[in-house]
């Protein structure tokens, strides 16, 4: 297969999107990790800034999903309907925690401070939101990771194709596996290093700024430790998604790649270059979504349906294409807009 056709320009969006939601929406997941794990004496004030950083822009950013799930349903129909019966359990369970999250997050602001007193039931009310929106923005990152790493594997299979199976070997074992569950904490611990990252940029205050600072320091540790984990476990559970990662197309410059993006991103906030350290991290973060991609292609759902095979008639194609141009003239002026009302400058390093 040679040549970029319809289909891979259609694969090349979702992927786009999917980064974008990563980057962006990932972000906020990561800042409800912080909110859960917020302490010491500036703990409130972790939690303000988080609700600042997060509360202009925090549903926009799932419009990058929306295009993802929309362009799945009209441009690779049998990969939408493989992804939605096998993965219906952690989709379903992922979707109600997204519900879950943004009402939490509303409901919670509403008794949040200028909206009642610090002690009492306002109070008591908001911390139990809070909560809701903690965990919930801990449990998603962790079932969207383990949808990814079920797609990965190849465990996702025709119908009929392992056999007739029952309820738990075709709906239960393809997704909860140590590798799915080692992408699904590796997505959690990106989501929280970006969001640390982030946030360090949007404190003004130094002290938050040098708290976040800290938490993106250990994150970034932790995120090596649990990607050198999912990489020994896809080397000896999934082959395949091992060889893809270690000796596919492209593997060993995307790894250096990504290696670098993560040191440039630790050396910028060891020495409080917080603005080049958003731009590493985003960078790193989009290397190892690209790396999934490439590990895989030109499969969408291994190992049976590739880009071509899935894809639907090519006028559908073309018309899509030329409605994603027409509808990123309206959506990136309206986020540009978006930010720059709801969004100050500060004056960080």
């Amino acid at each position: 297969m040679t040549g970029l056709g319809p289909a891979e320009l259609v694969a090349g969006a979702i992927l786009a999107a999917l980064t974008a939601y990563v980057l962006l929406g990932g972000a906020d997941f990561g800042g409800g990790v912080w909110d859960l794990l917020a302490f010491g004496p500036r703990k409130r004030q972790q939690r303000a800034l988080i609700a600042e950083a997060i509360g202009p822009i925090w549903e926009a950013n799932h419009v990058w999903l929306i295009i993802v799930v929309v362009l799945l349903f009209t441009c690779f129909p049998s990969v939408f309907a493989r992804l939605a019966i096998t993965l219906h359990i952690p989709l379903a369970l992922m979707l109600i925690g997204i519900v879950l999250r943004g009402s939490a997050f509303s409901f919670r602001s509403h008794y949040g401070p200028g909206h009642g007193e610090e002690t009492g039931p306002g109070a008591r009310t908001s911390a139990h939101w809070g909560r809701v929106f903690a965990s919930a923005s801990v449990g998603t990152p962790v079932l969207l990771g383990i949808c990814a790493g079920a797609v990965a594997a190849g465990a996702l299979r025709a119908p009929g194709a392992s056999g007739s199976g029952g309820f738990v070997a075709t709906f239960v074992a393809p997704w909860l596996t140590p590798f799915g569950l080692s992408v699904g904490l590796l997505t959690l611990v990106l989501f929280a290093f970006l969001a640390a990252v982030y946030l360090t940029v949007e404190a003004r205050d130094p002290a938050l700024r040098e708290d976040f600072r800290r938490r993106a320091l250990v994150a970034a540790g932790v995120v090596f430790l649990v990607a050198f984990g999912a990489l020994g476990l896809s080397l000896r559970e999934v082959p395949p998604v091992g060889r893809g990662l270690t000796t596919g197309p492209g593997a060993v410059a995307l790894h250096v790649s990504t290696g670098a993006a993560a040191l440039a991103a630790i050396a910028a906030l060891w020495w409080r270059r917080f603005r080049l350290a958003r731009l590493a991290a985003a960078a790193q973060v989009t290397l190892i979504v690209w790396g999934w991609a490439l590990a895989q292609y030109p499969y969408l759902v291994p190992p049976d349906l590739t880009i071509r095979d899935a894809a639907a008639p090519r006028i559908t194609l073309v018309l899509i294409l030329w409605a994603l141009v027409a509808g990123g003239l309206v959506l990136f002026p309206s986020l540009v807009y978006l930010l720059r009302v709801f969004k100050r400058e500060h004056a960080g390093p």
